[in-house]
């Protein structure tokens, strides 16, 4: 009874299970800079997401201290000025992908429109995009860029470094997802 059980569940989870791809080391990057002076752009390479390819829905996480800075002091003052990192570690992103039909992909990119909420320092805002999806081997690819405002998420920058931050700030992301297993 036991082993016909668990061939059961076993069967009706595969489905479920290979319907999803998925990353945990996404490339999310920023860049705030303004003209004339130092760039202000950092990356991350350890976002987490996954793609559900019956249903199109698309969620992503990531650790805010995870974003690399090129000068030390940006990524110290990013984490405890103006992201909380402490009271706030994660960013997040849940919304789905507009029409999405995995079968129609190739090695050629495809526009799809994604539409859902970025979670940042706890602030939900609505966020539509287009991303450009492609097959590659057995990997789904991923590119998207979008932009924020810091007051969006109540960040706040001191007036004294404002004509330094860009007023609206490109996220972009770039993901390899593999069949969930």
């Amino acid at each position: 009874m036991k082993k016909t059980f668990f061939l059961l569940l076993l069967f009706i989870s595969i489905p479920i299970f290979g319907q999803k791809y998925r990353t945990r080391t996404g490339v999310t990057q920023f860049k705030a800079s303004v003209d004339t002076f130092e760039p202000i752009e950092a990356k991350n390479n350890s976002t987490s997401a996954m793609v559900n390819l019956k249903t199109g829905d698309f969620v992503c996480l990531l650790f805010v201290k995870a974003f690399n800075f090129r000068v030390g002091l940006m990524q110290e003052h990013f984490n405890e000025n103006y992201m909380d990192s402490d009271k706030f570690p994660k960013a997040t992103f849940k919304g789905n992908i507009k029409n999405f039909n995995f079968s129609e992909l190739s090695d050629t990119q495809k526009k799809y429109t994604i539409k859902g909420t970025l979670t940042i320092r706890g602030i939900k805002k609505e966020i539509e995009t287009t991303a450009r999806l492609s097959k590659k081997g057995n990997k789904l690819m991923m590119y998207a860029s979008f932009e924020v405002q810091p007051k969006d998420f109540k960040i706040k920058i001191p007036k004294i470094v404002s004509y330094k931050i860009a007023k609206r700030i490109n996220i972009s992301l770039d993901y390899a997802l593999i069949k969930k297993k």
